[in-house]
């Protein structure tokens, strides 16, 4: 079934990709193509740079400078778009270009200690410096990402940029927080296409290969206006690598090891571009041990075994780009429920269905890479279609996406093959917008995109949410223009988000678990009660953003932008009523809610000289009906359970009003060329305002609001390196978290975190050959290297324990211990042998 859908779809996107591609080129081609070249060279001494990237981000094309700094880009639709060129260790270039003017450009680079002329694509109309778009925006690059070599998954490669968080459940399960708010409040991407993967859900991380992912945009704030409903606190947008230039063939063999888990991360890739035909793959796997830290020893069922590989063939021709793109996400995730032995502290695991006796487990189990019975396995197939093709004057932009994710909680210790969770949600995205420029350099897009989904709840013995359908579609249109050194950017869209849940019926008697009811007498049948309600429910409504962004100069400029968010909720806020294994809760929802608004003002301002770089970013939140989980307890203050399943608290969800405000300070200082001193300070506070009136102390702050953060980091960066060694770089670092007291402490949803510091530190460069070619890429990175033990508001592991822990113990598992990770990269060449120009 799953093959025959796979060519199904892979035949209609080249069918819509052969239709359009006819209709783009019914222009004379020879009129319709330009070319560019030129060199770059240092602009202190006129040398040429080799290796500098030429690119156009709207059009996924780029190319690099040969040894004489060199570079032709060929193909190019003739029309307006930014050319970025960039170098290590130099200041980045940005310029706008009209290729129907202009077919050279030399670029002279000037050496710099700061980092700045950065461009996005996320959330704008066109390519946009980060400088010049009020809305708040961060990127990092392969780089930034391949220094983190530490983190387990990509979210937490990411986490600890300013503003930026994850909520985990271990090591390799991260769901990215953006000024307080995630799961379905932040939208995540991968080249544009919605993921899809039961977002709702606390125990599985978000289904990306780590290893196929070169760039990270980020919308710090609600992106409703371009991505609809979900984006209401902001947008991760994961870009897979860009093309090679053409004529080459590069690829990669990476090896990744972690001392605390024991982690092996290995990944190949390969990609080529001849004539404009690109493709590339990427093959990964990777698998650890459970981790460990000075408290609690080796934490048991925090392992994993994760299995990716993608693929990618597209055209890059003078009509714009099509890509298709196949991937698989495969992950065997253990199930943590934090039980231990009463006398010695020693975890222990269920090992029958009555759960009246649980053994130690041994030191051979918890040392080693087996997956335990009660485990996981998450499953996303994905095919998506990211097309760019040039009509008229502007560029008509069309990503198209289906996704299977197949989600199974095996949690009979009896049974091993039975899956006590067993979702199927098949997705199908589109998102078709129009980029153009009209009247006096006015930048439009108008658009529309959303989804069709359908969740089917399988052969299973638990129900957290029902069977259901559900269609978005969302209207939009964007304007920016400039106005000298004043650029404004406004937008509005409506949202439609319509969902059908299908009643259920639980059988309790016809087998040893419960099973779905598909008889015709639900309500006579013995042992047979209803588990969901038949659900049809319509939400809507508006978007908007507006702002700008003044360049006083150069160096300072100020930005403003006030956005009004919509999201409607999601189907377990709706309608759960069921165990979910993974995270030891009985989910209760709710089908009287109303949908999400929120109105978010941004201001910042940001100052670049040549020796320092600072910023200031505030943030003002407030949202009507904002949902959130709360824990219920019986009369006595002990937690509620199902009798069905007394192992699993019950939580409902609840609805208020709510306020979120903060902001982020940074300042780097580079008091010599190599050397950079980084400083950020991230502050978030979370306020219930229920009705509007006083809430008591328990209820007045938000669950899952981070402390005020500080982060310095000291690094020395040696570009041109020692005799083979280049693009060496050496840092310390070091965070502080304060505690947190302003949790959300009702019902006992959540208790006081401690504050800690952790430090951290890295190394690492390039060996080359005699012809400045890299042979060998080496990264090293040790977190928490003084062993801290502590344990972050941020960790759903935090409340994993027994139900009555001894006087005088800190109760839930503690974050991972000391870890030190060896990354190498071996890159080749396989290019076919050409004269240099």
């Amino acid at each position: 079934m799953k093959i025959k859908l796979f060519s199904g779809l892979l035949c209609l996107f080249i069918s819509f990709t052969t239709i359009l591609n006819a209709a783009v080129k019914t222009h004379n081609d020879e009129e319709a193509i330009g070319s560019l070249s030129g060199t770059v060279t240092d602009k202190a001494d006129g040398s040429p740079i080799f290796g500098a990237s030429v690119s156009i981000p709207d059009l996924r094309t780029g190319t690099s400078t040969n040894s004489k700094g060199q570079y032709t880009l060929n193909r190019v639709p003739k029309g307006i778009y930014i050319v970025q060129v960039s170098y290590l260790g130099y200041a980045t270039i940005t310029q706008r270009v009209d290729f129907s003017k202009t077919s050279v450009l030399n670029i002279q680079l000037q050496l710099s200690a700061i980092e700045s002329g950065e461009v996005v694509v996320t959330g704008v109309s066109r390519a946009t410096e980060i400088k010049r778009s009020p809305i708040p925006l961060v990127a990092v690059g392969k780089e930034y990402l391949d220094r983190r070599a530490a983190s387990g998954n990509i979210i937490d490669q990411i986490a600890n940029l300013p503003g930026i968080n994850a909520v985990t459940t271990g090591p390799n399960v991260s769901k990215p927080f953006i000024h307080g708010l995630g799961y379905n409040r932040v939208v995540t991407l991968q080249d544009g296409i919605r993921q899809e993967g039961q977002q709702w859900g606390d125990e599985h991380g978000i289904e990306v290969d780590q290893n196929a992912i070169d760039r990270v945009e980020i919308i710090k704030g609600p992106a409703s206006l371009s991505y609809g409903s979900d984006a209401i606190g902001g947008v991760v947008n994961l870009i897979s690598p860009t093309p090679v230039p053409e004529g080459k063939i590069l690829g990669s063999v990476q090896g990744l090891y972690g001392t605390n888990q024991s982690l092996l991360n290995g990944s190949f890739r390969l990609y080529g571009n001849q004539n404009g035909l690109v493709w590339g793959t990427v093959i990964s796997a990777k698998e650890a041990k459970d981790y460990q830290n000075q408290h609690d020893g080796r934490v048991y069922a925090t392992g994993y075994q994760e299995r990716d590989a993608r693929v990618m063939v597209g055209l890059n021709k003078s009509w714009g780009y099509s890509y298709f793109h196949a991937s698989l996400y495969d992950d065997l995730q253990d199930i943590p429920d934090g039980s231990r032995d009463s006398a010695t502290r020693q975890f222990t695991k269920q090992i029958t269905e009555d759960d009246m006796f649980r053994p130690i487990v041994s030191a051979s189990e918890l040392n080693s890479y087996h997956i335990p019975t009660l485990h996981q396995h998450v499953q996303l197939y994905r095919i998506y279609n990211n097309s760019n093709f040039v009509l008229g004057n502007g560029n008509l932009i069309v990503n198209l996406g289906y996704q299977f994710s197949h989600r199974r909680e095996y949690t009979h210790p009896e049974d091993a093959d039975i899956a006590g969770l067993n979702l199927h949600l098949s997705t199908y995205t589109y998102d078709v917008k129009y980029n153009y420029v009209f009247a006096n350099g006015y930048d439009a897009t108008v658009g529309v995109n959303g989804q069709y989904q359908n969740n089917t709840i399988g052969q299973a013995t638990d129900f957290p949410i029902p069977a259901y359908h559900q269609f978005d579609v969302g209207p939009f249109a964007i304007v920016r223009k400039s106005f000298g050194k004043l650029d404004l950017s406004a937008g509005v869209r409506y949202d439609v988000r319509t969902f059908n849940g299908q009643a259920a019926f639980i059988d309790t008697l016809s087998n040893k678990y419960p099973q779905l009811y598909e008889g015709n007498n639900p309500t006579t049948a013995p042992g047979v009660s209803e588990q969901f309600t038949a659900l049809n429910k319509t939400f809507s409504g508006f978007s908007g953003s507006f702002g700008g962004t003044y360049n006083f100069s150069d160096a300072f400029l100020l930005k403003a932008n006030i956005a009004r968010g919509f999201r409607a909720p999601s189907i377990a806020e709706l309608s759960a009523n069921g165990p979910d294994p993974g995270s030891q809760i009985y989910h209760v929802g709710n089908s009287t809610f109303k949908p999400e608004f929120s109105v978010q003002e941004d201001v910042g301002a940001f100052l670049t000289l040549p020796s320092i770089s600072a910023s200031v970013e505030l943030f003002n939140n407030h949202l009507e009906n904002y949902i959130f989980q709360q824990q219920l307890l019986n009369p006595d203050g002990s937690p509620a359970v199902n009798p069905a399943f007394p192992l699993y608290n019950i939580f409902t969800y609840v609805q208020s009003k709510a306020r979120i405000q903060g902001g982020e300070i940074s300042l780097d200082v580079h008091p010599l060329p190599w050397l950079h001193f980084e400083n950020s300070l991230t502050l978030t506070y979370g306020r219930n305002l229920g009705s509007g009136g006083n809430e008591p102390d328990s209820l007045k702050y938000l669950p899952f609001i981070p402390p005020l953060h500080t982060h310095s980091e000291l690094r020395g960066s040696f570009n041109k390196g020692l005799d083979h060694f280049k693009n060496l770089y050496v840092f310390v670092g070091f965070d502080h978290y304060n505690a947190q007291d302003r949790f959300f402490s009702a019902y006992g949803t959540e208790t006081y975190t401690a504050g800690y510091n952790l430090l951290s530190a890295g190394i690492g460069g390039n060996l080359t050959n005699s012809k400045g070619q890299t042979l060998v890429r080496l990264f090293i990175e040790g977190r928490n290297l003084t062993n801290v033990n502590y344990q972050s508001n941020m960790s759903r592991l935090k409340y994993f324990d027994n139900g009555n822990v001894p006087a005088g113990v800190q109760p839930g598992i503690f974050n991972m211990g000391r870890n030190i990770s060896f990354k190498v990269i071996v890159p080749f060449d396989l290019s076919p042998k050409s004269k240099q120009i």
